[in-house]
């Protein structure tokens, strides 16, 4: 079962919805119909810094695929937007103002999610490679959704001192979908919140930074909220290890040396698109996320440096 069907099974888990058998349903795909509006784009069409969506480590969500929505929005910003299929290496990245990696995902899980251990998506040269390049004055976006997702991805920002844990975020009724707001104190006051009341995820997990790390938590997730770690992705029972989850994050921006780079533990707030056989919008597209948009734009601004 590829991962397409495992997400949509994973939203019908978490909004408490008992999970039917593959057949019974659609894969998730790109929302082709999402054009969103912007009155006044950051840059001139196809004058603004160059974004490389990875491709090259077995992404769910590329350019060309996933995040296609997320593609489209920051072109219609002026960005400049390419797809990223050759490994991390320092030539590689030359040139690059903004790095995006969604689920990235070892060999290991290319046809199936693997169980625990799940091993890393990238090379110790890679992580390396990104982490210079970064501390150098580069931007990285990396997002890494619930298990094996995030296992696939901590080696990667644990170099930033960001410990990404290897499960699954809900609440106490299994549901994942939450909307962060100031007015819970979920959604911190930042320059990426600017002007964004909310900001809805859709299934992910969570993580922690570490306490030497000039970070600023950006989504805080609320009392209530744990994290299962099964052994075998999406195979909960009442054995299941847990543990609070109260306060830690889904999203954060860091800055690390000359750089930037933001976290985050959900995919599918940076797209559009359609889950299911009634293909219904989740995504930037949901009626339930209005600001995901908005939201998204203020992160690359902020990670691109643009002008105030």
């Amino acid at each position: 079962m590829d991962y397409a069907w495992r997400a949509f099974i994973a939203v019908l888990l978490l909004a408490g919805v008992a999970a039917l058998p593959a057949p019974a349903l659609a894969q998730q795909v790109p929302d082709t119909a999402f054009n969103p509006k912007i009155e006044k784009p950051q840059y001139a069409a196809d004058r603004g810094p160059k974004v490389v969506i990875d491709a090259a480590h077995l992404n769910f969500h590329t350019a060309e695929g996933g995040y296609a929505p997320f593609a489209k929005l920051l072109r219609i910003d002026g960005y400049r937007v390419e797809s990223g299929k050759e490994a991390f290496t320092a030539a590689a990245l030359a040139g690059t103002d903004v790095l995006v990696i969604a689920n990235a995902m070892h060999e290991q899980s290319e046809q199936n999610f693997a169980p625990l251990p799940n091993l890393s998506a990238f090379t110790d040269a890679e992580i390396v490679a990104v982490e210079k390049w970064v501390r150098a004055g580069g931007s990285l976006l990396l997002i890494a959704d619930h298990m094996p997702l995030a296992g696939h991805a901590e080696a990667l920002a644990a170099a930033f001192g960001v410990r990404f844990q290897n499960g699954f975020a809900m609440d106490a009724n299994r549901r994942g979908l939450i909307t962060f707001t100031h007015s819970a104190g979920s959604l911190t006051a930042s320059p990426v919140a600017n002007a964004v009341n909310s900001v809805t995820t859709f299934t992910g997990q969570a993580f922690r930074i570490d306490p030497n790390v000039d970070a600023q938590p950006l989504l805080v997730l609320p009392v209530g909220y744990q994290l299962l770690l099964p052994e075998v992705a999406f195979k909960f029972s009442e054995k299941t290890p847990r543990i609070p989850a109260a306060y830690m994050l889904q999203g954060a921006i860091v800055r690390h040396g000359n750089g930037r780079a933001a976290f985050f533990g959900e995919a599918a707030m940076f797209t559009a698109q359609l889950a299911g056989p009634n293909k219904e919008p989740m995504g930037m597209n949901a009626p339930s996320a209005p600001e995901n948009a908005r939201f998204a734009l203020n992160l690359m601004h902020w990670l691109s440096r643009a002008p105030e």
